[in-house]
């Protein structure tokens, strides 16, 4: 007996819209762009902490380290974290009790018991804390960036790219340019010599064992030599 429900059914993102509209405040998570677009913000001001000088024997070394901050980045209210063990300092952007949103949240005191049970401790004089802006800071840096992030090639300045770089991609596009013009001509007489052989034998036929010993027989041509190897 089939039990599924075939009924109408919302999506889950119409289901999760519903539940905050039915909830109330949800305009505050929503971003509305230059063109009068509206999307909707998963964060909006939330915390960015930093844990300066852990201990590194506590830490053990930088392979514990890496687990260390990948077991962090498990945590559902953790963002993005980074865990330094060369400069013995753990830097977390993550969503803190109180905040405007309806995603899971942690408090600093929770980040701190939860790193204590992994065997790395923080003192409380070591830490700073400020207010991170999710749409200005996370969100518009990746996908409206004011300028394009570029670095000038190993072993030369930036200014010395600035004056090379439009010559460079002149040679480049005439470079790739002329590669492909010569895979095209390439192309052409391919086909030319596939046709050309098909047109002189349309009628001829290899087994397969023809094909792995080589052409033998009345149809082989005079001279040709079959291929061959030894067994076993």
């Amino acid at each position: 007996m089939d039990r599924r429900d075939t009924g109408p059914s919302l999506s889950k993102y119409k289901e999760d819209l519903q539940r905050e509209l039915q909830q109330g405040h949800v305009e505050d998570d929503w971003l509305t762009d230059e063109q009068g677009n509206r999307y909707r913000m998963p964060y909006r001001i939330i915390k960015c902490v930093v844990f300066r000088n852990i201990s590194q024997k506590e830490m053990i070394d930088p392979q514990h380290a890496a687990r260390l901050q990948y077991r962090l980045s498990l945590l559902e209210p953790i963002i993005k974290v980074s865990v330094n063990f060369a400069k013995s300092r753990i830097t977390m952007i993550y969503n803190p009790k109180g905040a405007k949103n309806r995603r899971e949240q942690i408090s600093q005191q929770e980040i701190m018991d939860f790193l204590a049970k992994e065997g790395v401790h923080v003192d409380t004089s070591q830490i700073d804390e400020r207010d991170y802006d999710y749409v200005k800071e996370f969100y518009n840096y990746a996908y409206f960036s004011p300028t394009i992030r570029e670095h000038p090639p190993y072993g030369y300045t930036k200014e010395e790219w600035a004056d090379m770089r439009e010559g460079w991609e002149e040679k480049m596009q005439k470079v790739n340019s002329e590669k492909l013009n010569k895979f095209r001509e390439w192309q052409k007489e391919y086909m030319e010599s596939i046709q050309g052989d098909a047109s002189q034998a349309p009628n001829t036929k290899f087994t397969i064992k023809e094909r792995l010993l080589g052409r033998k027989g009345p149809k082989a041509k005079k001279g040709e030599k079959g291929f061959w190897f030894h067994g076993i």
